[in-house]
């Protein structure tokens, strides 16, 4: 499986590694993915998901029902 995040879709961006006398070489900005038990009030038990550390916030103030809504997720899955 691909480091995404589940909700947001964040995933690692290419950009380059500049050295001290200035050489570029290619390298990877991964996204802060933590793997996170969400307790789901709706299904009445705990969703294991690979959220970004920024949709861990946004799940505080949102709820997890209307982020995976938006992200068009089914959590009977998870």
């Amino acid at each position: 499986m691909s480091r995404r995040c589940e909700l947001t879709g964040k995933k690692a961006n290419n950009a380059m590694a500049v050295s001290h006398s200035h050489r570029r070489t290619k390298r990877l900005q991964q996204a802060n993915l933590q793997s996170k038990r969400v307790w789901w009030s709706g299904g009445n038990r705990w969703v294991r998901l690979k959220l970004s550390t920024k949709a861990i916030k946004t799940l505080d103030s949102k709820g997890i029902e209307a982020m995976a809504k938006e992200a068009g997720i089914n959590l009977n899955h998870y």
